[in-house]
């Protein structure tokens, strides 16, 4: 057997979706894609109470292309503010399609001022301040990972 039909029985193996690898959707990987064009970033993921709680506190740095994308149990208004952050963030906020909502750029560092998202946001991705500007992203820009549910993403798997 040759290794790719071998990695592929792996995958299968330990219940992986075919098309989900296929597709190269990941866990660590985020994809945004609007009129703009696209980008991705390698990112943590924020999917338990605990983890969102600290998202990117006392982070001192963070390459370009990474990010942290919290993922709530279903749709809900969100606030952020940063609290012990050490970096300036663009906070991007997606409903439960993964298109986005809203983008606050340029978070400031320790600010305890709240940052409300929306009333029905079900993903947030923080990336470095600055980068969603750069990119061009704008509301109605929509993502791909694998925790958006696949019959209803806007981009999907």
């Amino acid at each position: 057997m040759g290794w790719g039909r071998l990695v592929l029985a792996a995958l299968v193996a330990i219940g992986v979706p075919v098309a989900t690898w296929a597709a190269g959707c990941r866990a660590d990987t985020v994809f945004l894609k609007g009129d703009w064009g696209q980008a991705r970033f390698s990112i943590e993921l924020a999917d338990e109470a605990s983890e969102r709680a600290r998202g990117l506190m006392f982070v001192p740095s963070m390459p370009r292309s990474a990010g942290m994308l919290f993922v709530y149990p279903r749709p809900q208004a969100v606030a952020f503010w940063m609290r012990n952050t050490l970096i300036p963030l663009d906070m991007i906020f997606m409903d439960e399609t993964g298109t986005v909502q809203r983008i606050h750029s340029n978070a400031v560092p320790g600010d305890e001022t709240p940052i409300p998202g929306g009333s029905a946001i079900r993903f947030v991705l923080e990336v470095n301040g600055g980068v969603a500007d750069q990119l061009g992203l704008t509301p109605g820009s929509v993502m791909r990972h694998p925790s958006v549910a696949q019959n209803i993403a806007a981009w999907g798997c």
